[in-house]
This record gives C-alpha cells, sequence and structure tokens, in this order.
C-alpha cells in the first residue's frame, strides 16, 4: 500500500502544480486587449468559476433540492452527513454519524432502497466520484461542509450522465470559492466532553485565477455506544480522530476556457464498542478538469484515487481479537468527457463518455481468541470497469421543456479471487471466479411545464444500474454473533422509476413541491437470513418502493422556515428459497421520515437555528425481527458576530437526549449521538 500511496501522492502533486504556477503568470486586475492603432484598450476582465458546465434548463424535470451555503454551515454536527439529512429520504446503513460507525457502514442511498451498506446514490464532489471502490462507502469524515459552496441533491433521476451506480439519485457536491470563503478563514471548538473540531481555510485570488487550501481536524474521546446494562470491562468509547485536507486551483487558459486541478487526502480512525476494536479508513485522489464555456462547450474530467481500510473485530465473550483485517487497498482511475455543441438556443445537446476502472483487494488474518496465534490467512479481490456511452438533450417549447436521453454501458467484473492459507501455511482454498461481462442500456426522459408563473408540473421516467461491489462479492464479514457471507455470482441492480410532481410558487416568499414516484429495483443486493447466526448477499427478486416527498421554504424577512418530507411504502419482492422475505419492509429503511429548520437572522452576520428531525421505526434484518424505534431530535445552531473578524459559534445536538437505537441484534444494541453542546470561535477576512 506505501507504493500506491506514493503514485497517489506524485499523481496529485502533478496535478496541482500547473495550476499553482498558471495564476502567477496572468496579469491581476483588468485585462487589456489592442485597438487597430496599436493603442491599449481595456475589456472585461476574465471571470473563472471553479465550476462545470451550466445545469440544463430540464434540470427541474426531476425531483431535485438543493442546499445553500448558509444550511451546509449551520448544521449542529459541523458533518456533511448531517446537513444531508436535512434532505427527507436520504439515508445511510445505519442512524450512526461518521464519528461513531464502521466506515464501512457509510453507503448512502435515497428514495428508501437501502438495505445493505454500498452506496445506491453516486456522491460527486466537483464532478469526481468519491465513493470507495471496493465497499461502495463514502468517505463522509473527509467532506467538510465548511469547504462547499452547494449541494444538488437528485432524488430518482437514473444514470444520465452521471454514470453507473446512481439508482436511488445523485448528491452533486460543490466546492467553494473565494467569494465565499474569503481569503483566510479559521474555526476552532469544543464540547462537553472535550473533543474538538477545528479548521482553517486559505482562498487567494491569483491573477485571473485563485487557489483553495484547506485543512479539518476532528478528535474526541467519544461517547459510549452501548448501552449502560450491557456494559463490560473491555466497554470502550467511540472514541475517533479524523483529519482531511484539500488543495484546488483554478486558471483561465483562455476567455472561454478554465482549467481546474484539485487533490484531497484524508486519514480516520476509529474505535467502537470494545477496546482494540479499531478501524482505519485513508484516501488520496487528484483531478484535472478542463471546462469550455465558448459555443462549442465541453467538460473534460480525469481522476485518480487511492483508498485503504483495516478493521479488528473483537469478541464479545473473551473480548480479545478474533480478526484482524488488516488492509484493504484499492485504485481506482477513471473520466469524464462531454460536448455541447451549438445546435439552437432551444436546445441543449450533451453527447458523452465516461470510464472507471477499478481493483482491490483485502488482506485478513484470523485469529484464535484464547492464545492470539493466528489460524489463517485470507486474501481475495478482483477488478471491474464501466465504460460509459450517453446522450441527452433538453428541448424548450416555449413554456415546456423536454428531455430525453440514452446510455450504453459495457461493464465486467474479473479476476476475482478467493485464497487462504492455514497457520502453518499451507493453502486450504484457492478459488478463482469466472470473468463476467456485458452491455446495459438505459433510458431516460421528463418534462416540465411552466403552466403560470406559479406553478410547474413535471414527470419523468428512467432506468438505471448498479454493479455489486467487490466487497460484496468477495468480502464476508462479522458483526456478532451474526456472519454475513459474500456471494461471487450476484448479478447487477437494474432499476425501473416513474415519478410526477408540482412546484408551486404563490409568492417570492414561498415555494412548494411534491412529487409521487415508484420505483423498482430488480434483483437487489440484500443480506438474507440463512439461519440464527449466518446471512448471506444474494438477489432478491426486487424491491419496490412507493412514495411521496414534500418540501417548503418560506421566506419572511429575516425569518426561513423550510422542511422535508418523505412517506415511502417499500417492500421486498422475493419468491422460492426466499419467500419469507416477500411483502416485507427492507432491512433499515424507514416508513416515514422528515425535518423542518426554523432559522433567524436578526442582523449581518447572526444566524440563529432550531431542527427538527423524525425517523420512523426500522428494521434491523430481512426478516423483520429486530427493531429500531421511531427517534425525534432537536438541533440548535447560533452564530453571534463578537467583531469584525470574529463570530462566536454555539451548537447543540439532539438537546432532547433522545434515545437513538443504531443497531439492535438479538437485543445486543449499540446507540447514537446523545446531548452533546458545542462552543467555539471562528475567524475570517473578507
Amino acid at each position: 500500500m506505501t507504493s500506491t500511496r506514493c503514485r497517489a501522492a506524485r499523481t496529485l502533486s502533478l496535478l496541482t502544480l500547473p495550476l499553482l504556477l498558471a495564476p502567477l503568470s496572468a496579469r491581476a486586475g483588468e485585462s487589456t486587449a489592442e485597438s487597430e492603432d496599436g493603442e491599449a484598450l481595456p475589456r472585461a476582465p476574465i471571470v473563472v468559476t471553479g465550476r462545470g458546465l451550466r445545469e440544463g434548463p430540464a434540470t427541474p424535470a426531476y425531483d431535485v433540492r438543493r442546499l445553500e451555503r448558509d444550511t451546509l454551515t449551520s448544521s449542529a454536527s459541523g458533518r456533511i452527513e448531517d446537513v444531508l439529512a436535512s434532505v427527507a429520504g436520504f439515508q445511510q446503513f445505519r442512524r450512526s454519524d461518521s464519528r461513531a460507525s464502521n466506515p464501512s457502514n457509510q453507503g448512502v442511498t435515497l428514495r428508501a432502497l437501502g438495505g445493505n451498506a454500498s452506496s445506491r446514490a453516486q456522491v460527486l464532489l466537483d464532478g469526481v466520484p468519491v465513493g470507495n471502490p471496493f465497499f461502495g462507502y463514502i468517505p463522509l469524515s473527509a467532506l467538510a461542509p465548511e469547504r462547499l459552496g452547494a449541494v444538488r441533491v437528485t432524488r430518482g433521476g437514473g444514470m444520465g450522465a452521471f454514470g453507473a451506480g446512481a439508482v436511488s439519485g445523485t448528491i452533486e457536491l460543490e466546492s467553494a470559492g473565494p467569494d465565499e470563503l474569503g481569503p483566510l478563514s479559521a474555526q476552532a471548538l469544543v464540547n462537553d466532553r472535550g473533543e474538538t473540531q477545528s479548521a482553517l481555510t486559505l482562498a487567494p485570488r491569483l491573477g485571473e485565477g485563485f487557489v483553495v487550501a484547506g485543512v479539518q481536524w476532528d478528535r474526541g474521546q467519544g461517547f459510549q455506544t452501548t448501552p449502560r446494562d450491557q456494559r463490560v470491562a473491555a466497554t470502550a468509547r467511540a472514541g475517533y480522530e479524523s483529519w482531511s485536507g484539500s488543495l484546488r486551483g483554478v486558471a483561465p487558459l483562455t476567455d472561454a476556457v478554465e482549467v481546474q486541478a484539485s487533490g484531497l487526502v484524508y486519514d480516520d480512525a476509529r474505535t467502537l464498542r470494545f477496546d482494540g476494536a479499531d478501524s482505519t479508513s485513508s484516501g488520496q485522489q487528484g483531478a484535472l478538469r478542463l471546462v469550455g464555456r465558448g459555443a462549442w462547450q465541453f467538460d473534460v474530467l480525469g481522476y485518480v484515487q487511492a483508498q485503504d481500510f483495516s478493521n479488528v473485530v473483537i469478541s464479545s465473550t473473551s473480548f480479545r481479537k478474533t480478526l484482524d483485517q488488516k488492509k484493504t487497498p484499492t485504485l481506482a482511475v477513471g473520466g469524464k468527457a462531454e460536448l455541447r455543441p451549438p445546435v439552437g438556443a432551444d436546445h441543449v445537446l450533451r453527447l458523452g463518455a465516461d470510464i472507471r476502472l477499478s481493483r482491490g483487494h483485502l488482506v485478513e488474518v484470523p485469529l484464535n481468541a484464547t492464545t492470539g496465534l493466528a489460524t489463517a490467512f485470507r486474501r481475495a479481490g478482483g477488478k471491474q470497469s464501466d465504460l460509459g456511452l450517453y446522450v441527452e438533450d433538453d428541448w424548450t417549447l416555449g413554456s415546456l421543456v423536454v428531455t430525453a436521453g440514452a446510455r450504453a454501458d459495457r461493464w465486467t467484473i474479473r479476476d476475482g479471487f478467493y485464497r487462504e492459507l492455514n497457520a502453518a501455511g499451507a493453502v486450504s482454498r484457492d478459488t478463482r471466479f469466472a470473468n463476467r461481462d456485458g452491455w446495459s442500456g438505459n433510458a431516460r426522459g421528463g418534462l416540465v411545464w411552466n403552466a403560470g408563473r406559479a406553478v410547474s408540473l413535471r414527470a419523468a421516467a428512467y432506468t438505471g444500474l448498479r454493479l455489486p461491489t467487490l466487497n460484496e462479492l468477495y468480502r464476508p464479514f462479522v458483526v456478532f454473533p451474526v456472519t454475513t457471507q459474500a456471494n461471487a455470482a450476484l448479478k447487477p441492480e437494474r432499476l425501473r422509476g416513474y415519478e410526477a410532481g408540482v412546484d408551486l410558487h404563490p409568492s417570492p416568499a414561498l415555494s412548494i413541491a411534491l412529487t409521487a414516484f415508484d420505483n423498482r429495483l430488480k434483483d437487489a443486493v440484500a443480506n438474507v437470513t440463512l439461519d440464527a447466526t449466518t446471512r448471506q448477499r444474494q438477489n432478491v427478486n426486487a424491491i419496490r418502493a412507493r412514495g411521496l416527498e414534500a418540501s417548503a421554504e418560506l421566506a419572511l424577512g429575516r425569518v426561513d422556515l423550510s422542511g422535508s418530507l418523505a412517506w415511502t411504502d417499500a417492500e421486498v419482492e422475493a419468491s422460492g428459497s426466499q419467500q419469507a422475505l416477500d411483502g416485507l419492509r427492507p432491512a433499515q429503511v424507514p416508513r416515514l421520515f422528515a425535518s423542518g429548520t426554523l432559522a433567524w437572522t436578526p442582523r449581518e452576520g447572526w444566524r440563529l437555528a432550531a431542527t427538527v428531525r423524525h425517523t420512523g421505526a426500522q428494521f434491523e434484518d430481512d426478516l423483520e425481527t429486530d427493531v429500531l424505534p421511531a427517534a425525534t431530535t432537536l438541533d440548535l445552531f447560533a452564530q453571534v458576530p463578537l467583531g469584525r473578524f470574529a463570530t462566536l459559534v454555539l451548537r447543540g445536538e439532539n438537546l432532547t437526549d433522545e434515545t437513538i437505537v443504531t443497531r439492535n441484534q438479538g437485543g445486543s444494541i449499540d446507540l447514537g449521538q446523545p446531548r452533546t453542546l458545542w462552543a467555539g470561535i471562528k475567524l475570517g477576512l473578507r
């Protein structure tokens, strides 16, 4: 893994260095041109945005919610998953946030299509997929809200130009620039348990471009995730320490073309439930992007990612190591190229291709819980690839906007293996799995009818594809007392979805959106119970989710009220040996989710906000035997200027100290975030 990290670091340096140097050669201030007689004439300065191409006019045909910077930077926890939870329908595999869960549980999904720990939503940071290629989890602790300018969440919508994997929706994270960040900003906070959160960001303008560099460091002893009556001498707090650093540069190449380079590095360490039950995740990625905004618009992106994961399993009876998952090195390279030719003012035509190549393997050592000696040595892994070709057109016909697109994907799963040696070093199992490949065709389409200034009607239909992850295919795992087996024969998941909605704007201060949807995920991967202590990843016939999503925003002067609600009727369709699952709700899926925020800005620089969230009851397992009760939480946020450059920040998580059950396996329970109070200072130059 050391060599992989070195390669990623060298790549990151090569990608970023040209962007650091390019702005230095640009002339600051207003650009000039020469007249016919040789005199210097002023012309408009070049404006770089650091973003991709503008969204098409038919984007509102899908169920889209945009979160602005004020919302991103005023969450009670300062974590991206807390921010995204304000969009009803967003969920992780478990209710824990990224301070108190195993990183491999951080799969995210939308539309109640959950049920396992792999992400069914595509998460992009400035156009780059950030999910771990081996597990499918999202490195949430590395995605600092303070470094973001906006987030766009599309629930449903199929694949389109987003790439494979977006079967439940797409979450697009957009980095902030100097206008939002200022040249220098910093913050430091501490909570009532002595845990700290600190960040520093520099965002200078250099000539006609800019550079943004940021670092964040979080650490703490954590809270007791184990209920008091289940604690033993070996019980430990959910301690954590994570840091992330980002470097991003943007510079103009011409009046209409800009180049963007970015790098992200992160490291995260956690302890869960027992002393020694430690997990780590780390990663490095670099990306280079060219964006052209002339008559022939284009967006060309390339990236490389190196990630790793480790985990130690502790016996719940002897409280000694039983499994050491030493490392899971993963490497992914990919890119995207999109062209928008000038086909007329009424059309936005997108022609593109994207590719992602990934590989990874695990190295783990089972241990004798009594002697501590190794009982075996295991390696497992494989490779995956996806090449996509797509075309999409948005056509404006007066008050009607129509969109249609098609996509073809060539995918492969190959070189899969599982190899195990016994304690003496002799081969006890050496399995090579058959290579698989195929073509998949998908399409999506929709329309928006702007019936008047106050009313827009929309409808959409779409399909999608998600390959099973290398983790699902080849890596078994244990959460005592249950072992979940891998399954190398898993088929890709395929989505078919429909939705219709209405957007109301009865006044400039009020907006309301309502969406009804029907999504069916064929061959959905689920953890299927085989007996009391064994589950296996299997394809069920389908997961079908039908429901309603609603959101509203009201702005009354300095008071803002926003809310989001999702009600979903989701059920498993199963037959044969899985017949017992037919008609049951998928594991980890609540029927109801609601969130509401009331914010008040009494004067410039102030912000006072209260957020109430409700998550309905859900089941831990596929057979609906273990219940996770409903939970309602209250969070508060206060920002009070202390002068020109300093601001007091006060935050409160779960102020009513609601009991949040995040895991329940036969009465063995883990708990979520208790009442937590934060105070700190934010500094900034403008």
